[in-house]
């Protein structure tokens, strides 16, 4: 579409602003030197509407670097685009499949949930990883053998729930909490749960009677339509809930919940810090492997990519580009800010470049049970010399100077 009016723009849907507009353009024939003269001359230049808050957002999509080569699938969505389903409790939205079509693997979920309320008693079809970005919260989580897992987290710790492992999460003072939910199915949605509410309602009573024990009168009382999230009263301390639900002799064998950002950085540089979270040091995560990355100003997050999975980004604070190079000589770069989602495609090589002045802090997941990559400097100093010379020119006293090791971040 060309040059759309005002009206038009603003009726497109979220998806289509966001792939057309950002993910999905090609920079077909575009050459380093006929894109520097274009863009000192009259060429770039746009007499029509513009959407200058956008633009300003995301100057690398609209206007590609003349590296940028041909066709690569949609990179960039934002939760900022999604609608919010707000509830007397606290609110939640989400980017699956739907929203951003190549993260085939993996679906987010940003939710709030203010003090005392409750995320309903629930189970699903995939396994839930969440990380807290705010405030504090209680869990809890039954294992199929009946042992229970109840826990509090707090900003920068994690937890995970198997597919089919029934759980509840409530808000605790002073200001409840938000979290980011990552599910290992990329058409997953929040909506499609199975609730506590929805499954007694759908039971007869005397099914339910003959179930419980209970007489049949006393679900009368239950609800009629699903809680989802719902107000309620601060729970006691996690010793009495403990306590309450019968103690070590219902406890769990596994822990469910990890402190990733307070663990020591799987990698550190003067550039930032990476820290990796999976089946390894987390054995209850056996599906959703991520690391917590903290670029520095003027850091970046090496060229590399990963052999085993896909990549789901998720931006906590800061400002980025990055830019995923493709087969058959493809490539785009696209922007992020604060509370976008990116991807990047099993094997894509990619950096991720902190372009503000303050911390750039995103999170990688991966629908895999061991976090991997490959760093572009420690291959090229693993080759013999001769080799890299005859592929890219670089003499043997110029491969020393590149990082032999991982660095994560530089």
């Amino acid at each position: 579409m060309e040059h759309p009016s005002r009206r038009s723009f603003l009726g497109m849907s979220s998806l289509a602003l966001a792939t057309a507009a950002l993910s999905g353009l090609t920079a077909n024939a575009q050459e380093r030197a006929s894109t520097q003269k274009a863009e000192h001359d009259h060429s770039s230049s746009d007499p029509g509407q513009e959407n200058k808050g956008l633009l300003d957002l995301n100057p690398n999509s609209n206007t590609p670097p003349p590296t940028d080569h041909g066709d690569v699938v949609p990179l960039w969505y934002s939760f900022d685009l999604v609608k919010k389903r707000v509830e007397e409790g606290g609110w939640t939205h989400e980017v699956t499949q739907r929203e951003l079509p190549s993260s085939r693997d993996i679906a987010g979920v940003n939710m709030r949930l203010t003090a005392g309320s409750y995320r309903e008693m629930h189970w699903h079809t995939a396994d839930e990883w969440a990380y807290v970005l705010y405030g504090n919260a209680r869990v809890t989580v039954m294992n199929p053998d009946g042992t229970m897992f109840i826990d509090d987290v707090s900003e920068g710790d994690l937890w995970i729930f198997p597919a089919g492992f029934p759980h509840s999460i409530q808000g605790l003072g002073p200001d409840g909490t938000e979290f980011l939910l990552v599910f290992n199915q990329g058409n997953f949605s929040e909506d499609g749960t199975m609730l506590l509410s929805e499954f007694v309602a759908r039971m007869p009573p005397e099914v339910l009677q003959k179930n419980t024990g209970l007489d049949a009168s006393i679900f009368a009382n239950a609800p009629k339509a699903p809680l989802y999230i719902f107000p309620g009263s601060l729970p006691p301390s996690l010793a009495a809930d403990k306590a309450d639900i019968g103690g070590e002799q219902v406890a769990s064998r596994y822990q469910y919940t990890f402190h990733m950002k307070s663990m020591a950085p799987t990698k550190t540089s003067k550039g930032g810090s990476a820290r990796i979270v999976d089946s390894r040091n987390f054995p209850a995560s056996k599906h959703i492997a991520a690391a917590l990355v903290i670029v520095k100003p003027g850091g970046m997050r090496e060229l590399h990519w990963h052999p085993n999975a896909s990549e789901w980004q998720f931006y906590i604070a800061g400002k980025a580009r990055m830019t995923v190079f493709m087969p058959v000589d493809n490539a785009r770069t696209v922007d992020f800010n604060a509370n976008d989602v990116g991807f990047v495609p099993s094997n894509a090589g990619h950096y991720i470049e902190n372009t503000g002045d303050t911390d750039l802090v995103f999170l990688e997941t991966f629908a895999t049970d061991e976090f991997m990559d490959v760093s572009l400097n420690q291959w090229l100093r693993r080759v013999p010399s001769e080799m890299l010379q005859a592929h890219l020119g670089i003499t043997p006293e110029q491969a020393k100077t590149i990082p032999a090791d991982k660095l994560a971040v530089i």
